[in-house]
């Protein structure tokens, strides 16, 4: 079984006008002590995905603290294509054991959203389980129900898998979401402003 750290950093060029910008925040995010990256990215315009994502791998690998694990969202192709470590998939994705048959012993993760969706990604080869939104977030467009803690509680009680929770989560919320039965925590937006102090915060907050 895989072991997730505490926080779960997503980078999303929704965020940033360059990719230039996109790159100095995730070296910004590991210079802050994160070992786990997610590059989302919704546009659909995969040829600008792949050149972002591999330069995010070959700056990754320049001389720092730690080599990231970096995970691609939603697209198990680029994943291969940017070598990158692993890939998340959402309910609307390939089925997980699609992916599992693309990426191979990479990291696989999947979303979920309510008790059975849990229920049935658990039985899944996936490694880790991601539930939410845990509070109302402002970064996902038709987003699903916020499940609150109590549907981390309830998650938690449904899978041994590593649990990320994501959705809403700041310094301000995250040790409740971790005291809900969360491993891990994905955060996006309280990540933006500062994010080698921001990161560096929440690893204190998280300890």
């Amino acid at each position: 079984m895989i072991s997730v750290p505490r926080l779960y950093a997503v980078v999303d060029a929704a965020f940033f006008s360059a990719g230039e910008d996109l790159v100095a925040f995730a070296q910004e995010l590991i210079a802050g002590g994160c070992t786990l990256l997610q590059y989302r990215n919704k546009s659909g315009n995969a040829r600008v995905m792949l050149e972002q994502a591999r330069e995010l791998r070959r700056q990754s690998r320049a001389p720092a603290p730690h080599v990231p694990t970096l995970i691609m969202n939603d697209r198990a192709d680029l994943c291969i294509l940017a070598e990158f470590d692993g890939v998340h998939v959402g309910q609307d994705d390939l089925l997980p054991e699609s992916v599992r048959g693309i990426v191979g012993p990479r990291w696989l993760g999947v979303s979920t959203h309510n008790p059975e969706q849990v229920r049935e990604a658990d039985q899944t080869s996936a490694d880790y389980l991601a539930i939410g939104p845990v509070f109302s977030t402002s970064s996902k467009e038709r987003a699903d129900p916020v499940v609150g803690l109590e549907g981390v509680r309830r998650a938690r009680s449904l899978t041994r898998k590593p649990l990320v929770a994501i959705g809403g989560i700041t310094r301000g919320n995250a040790a409740s979401v971790i005291e809900a039965g969360a491993d891990s925590v994905a955060v996006i937006s309280d990540l933006l402003r500062e994010p080698r102090k921001s990161a560096e915060e929440f690893f204190r907050v998280l300890r």
